[in-house]
């Protein structure tokens, strides 16, 4: 989706140094973001993961904890990013046997003056490493693919679903 022409890049200054939104006088309101992504590896290397039988332990297990973990530490990866106290992280992970993928859903929800997209993402993200991580040894040829956000709700500029 391109840029708004009209639209202002919020987080730099009239001189163009970076800085940190002010989010003080915004409405506390309901926010959740969903962001997806996918993990592509060998027919064998799903199996593995299906079967639990990964000489480093429980893959999506160890994969959906990365990524809750991470949405609860994104402002401290991602500058610029507020601090917010996240009300739930949920992260669905779903093995495709077809298409050889684990997909990866990360939804996050606040109740907060600014929204949850990066900590959606962040999670996809690190949910995405943990797994190529703990399959790595068996699997060089594994890709991370398709991050994006796919629905955010709450704010001013209120809802968005990806086309």
């Amino acid at each position: 989706m391109p840029v708004k022409p009209n639209k202002k890049l919020t987080h730099f200054d009239a001189t163009g140094q970076a800085r940190m939104v002010d989010v003080g006088s915004k409405a506390v309101t309901q926010r959740e973001a969903v962001a997806k992504g996918a993990v592509i590896v060998a027919p064998a290397t799903l199996k593995m993961i299906m079967a639990g039988t990964s000489k480093k332990g429980d893959v999506l297990g160890v994969a959906r904890l990365a990524g809750i973990m991470a949405a609860k530490k994104t402002p401290e990866l991602i500058p610029l990013c507020h601090s917010i106290a996240l009300s739930a992280v949920d992260i669905a992970l779903t093995c495709d046997v077809k298409k050889h993928t684990v997909e990866i859903a990360a939804t996050v929800r606040t109740a907060d003056r600014t929204g949850v997209e990066m900590e959606a993402m962040t999670a996809v993200c690190v949910t995405a490493l943990t797994i190529y991580d703990m399959c790595k040894s068996v699997d060089r040829g594994i890709r991370i693919e398709a991050v994006r956000l796919t629905r955010k709700s709450g704010g001013k500029s209120g809802a968005f679903e990806a086309e």
